[in-house]
């Protein structure tokens, strides 16, 4: 059985991942903080974008995969994955230039969440 679906946010969202990572090490430079943070709120705040990208990503993908394997529901996946996508960029978007809590960090969140529990209902539902 074809991951295709998965495939196509995979990649979407592996594209995030890097450019997230290209990021940190242009703020390395940039700020010349060759490891960890260096006590600069700014570097601080793009390693925590990456490292939030890297923590939530993974397992969606891992559940989409589950879920696409099991012959899950097309248009379902799709709506999940258009919802963490948009989720990571507004969650992007919010955290970049400042680290205090805002309405785009705040729906991207909530969408990265709720497509993930989302993503777990779905493989429930299949399996019970």
């Amino acid at each position: 059985m074809s991951v295709a679906i998965t495939a196509l946010y995979g990649a979407i969202l592996g594209l995030i991942v890097i450019a997230l990572a290209i990021n940190v090490t242009a703020h390395r430079v940039k700020l010349r903080v060759p490891l960890g943070d260096g006590g600069n709120a700014q570097m601080r705040r793009m390693i925590r974008l990456h490292g939030n990208a890297v923590e939530y990503i993974p397992l969606a993908l891992v559940l989409m995969a589950i879920y696409e394997l099991n012959g899950g529901w097309h248009l379902g996946l799709h709506i999940v994955g258009i919802a963490l996508v948009a989720g990571r960029l507004l969650q992007t978007a919010g955290m970049w230039t400042t680290d205090m809590p805002n309405i785009g960090r705040q729906i991207g969140q909530s969408l990265t969440w709720l497509s993930l529990i989302a993503l777990a209902a779905l493989n429930l539902w299949k399996v019970v």
